[in-house]
């Protein structure tokens, strides 16, 4: 029988597993991270679909890293002159020519590192995207799930996978699908990829932290908005980036 205690104790093996599994790629990945934004960079996330909470779980929030935009399908509309009803379209994130957009209204510098989270790694805007980003020459971090992937074929024109372009690639241990708890006749229920994908983001921040404190540095971390002298914290933190994170609602 389908319940909330059946899904718990699917989800709890899941994570520990992860936990171990990807302790490696974390570590390569917060290197990265790390190194960019003690060079002066930024952690460029993007996510389309429900991937986008992947990258809210990184930028801009409590106990965050402060140095974090989030780029989304919106800002097609939000920052770019693209039509209200582009973002009707249920194929939008299909397309590889909005990447295009995207990473122009990003204007990344250099230093910027990118993470990448699809769960099926196979759509047209994410894996152009990630083509643009190793083209000029960012470090590139995925989040996949390594079972979907490499159970799909590739939507883009070049034949790549989030996966095929990333320096690393960071598994979700979703399953194929994403869904968790099989029904009878077929079909599943309680997708588990945005659970993992808090943890990897979770962890990554730890693993930047930790970094930060190695080099004898303090990191740049945000205070909640809603406690006592967190908007000032905040604000004299992102002064320092002036012009290059973008907080929208």
């Amino acid at each position: 029988m389908i319940s909330a205690q059946r899904y718990a104790d699917a989800v709890r093996p899941m994570l520990d597993r992860l936990v171990d599994t990807q302790a490696e790629a974390v570590d390569r990945a917060a290197d990265l991270i790390a190194a960019g934004l003690r060079a002066g960079g930024v952690l460029q996330g993007f996510g389309a679909g429900h991937s986008e909470a992947f990258a809210a779980e990184l930028v801009a929030r409590a106990g965050g890293l402060v140095p974090t935009n989030r780029l989304s399908l919106h800002d097609l509309v939000l920052h770019g002159d693209a039509p209200r009803d582009v973002l009707a379209d249920p194929k939008l994130e299909r397309d590889p020519a909005v990447a295009h957009q995207l990473y122009a209204l990003a204007a990344p510098h250099p230093r910027d590192v990118f993470v990448v989270a699809s769960q099926s790694g196979i759509n047209g805007s994410v894996v152009e995207l990630a083509t643009l980003v190793k083209e000029h020459g960012h470090p590139l971090i995925a989040v996949t799930s390594v079972e979907h992937t490499a159970r799909v074929a590739p939507r883009h024109p070049s034949g790549h996978r989030l996966a095929d372009l990333a320096d690393v690639v960071l598994d979700n241990g979703a399953p194929y699908g994403d869904a968790l708890l099989p029904l009878e006749g077929g079909g599943a229920v309680c997708a588990v990829s945005s659970v993992t994908a808090a943890l990897l983001a979770q962890l990554l921040t730890a693993e930047v932290v930790r970094r930060f404190h190695q080099a004898g540095e303090v990191p740049p971390i945000y205070l909640s908005a809603n406690v006592p002298g967190g908007d000032e914290h905040n604000l004299a933190l992102e002064s320092r980036y002036a012009g290059r994170l973008r907080r929208t609602a």
